[in-house]
């Protein structure tokens, strides 16, 4: 892990970008170390710069924890791949014309995922070899696919919040019910992308015993922001 830059925000987050050999990720912290590591996704193809997700890692490094997220293979400045931007554009046209998407989505987001969660393993691999990082690990995003992935594969995540997503591959649909780990799923009731009653049927087959559904009126990026506080409360009950 080679660190690339750093800056002193004005809310005293340390923020650094680093490159783990062709993965660009961004690192938060602040306060005492070494402190727990919540790993942090937006949506794929989102890039880790997206100031929704840039919000999260800094509200969250000021509340004690170390922050960190990578951008995906297609993301960000990686190279982009014509198979997976042509699905993008053939999902957009399907959306605006209100055709069916499954099919279309499943050949964008179960790839993206499958190269996804590996990198993910490798960058957590690394970073727990910091000196500033310590304890357990958290999983949230928007990425509930390749959280649910990494909550499944990945013993070292003791909790995961996810944002509920409607379109979730197959593969992540059954993989949901071996999800153990403590759970809290933000769920925007009226999401015109995502929807209501698949992400409702996602929250039922997750197989944690501790499980808990946020549901707030609005649209796709319309989460309150109080629901960041409440997400803290969550980390602290299960990193702290």
């Amino acid at each position: 892990m080679r660190f690339l830059s750093e800056r002193r925000l004005d809310d005293g987050v340390l923020e650094r970008e680093f490159l783990l050999g062709e993965i660009p990720g961004t690192l938060w912290t602040s306060g005492p170390a070494p402190a727990p590591l919540v790993l942090m996704a937006h949506n794929n193809g989102l890039p880790k710069a997206e100031p929704r997700l840039v919000a999260r890692a800094r509200y969250t490094a000021a509340r004690g924890y170390v922050v960190a997220t990578i951008d995906a293979a297609g993301c960000g400045d990686r190279p982009r791949s014509a198979a997976a931007e042509q699905a993008r554009a053939d999902l957009r046209r399907a959306m605006r014309a209100g055709e069916p998407v499954d099919e279309i989505f499943e050949s964008l987001v179960g790839p993206l995922v499958e190269n996804a969660a590996p990198e993910w393993r490798t960058t957590l691999d690394a970073l727990l070899e910091l000196p500033e990082i310590g304890g357990p690990v958290a999983y949230s995003g928007g990425w509930a696919a390749l959280g649910i992935r990494l909550a499944v594969t990945e013993p070292r995540i003791v909790a995961a919040g996810l944002f509920a997503g409607g379109y979730v591959p197959r593969a992540q649909r059954e993989e949901a019910r071996r999800v153990t780990v403590p759970l809290l799923f933000l769920l925007q009731w009226d999401d015109e992308g995502n929807p209501r009653q698949r992400a409702l049927d996602l929250f039922d087959a997750f197989g944690s015993k501790e499980k808990t559904l946020h549901a707030n009126p609005g649209g796709h990026t319309g989460t309150p922001w109080f629901e960041l506080e409440d997400g803290c409360r969550f980390l602290d009950r299960h990193l702290r």
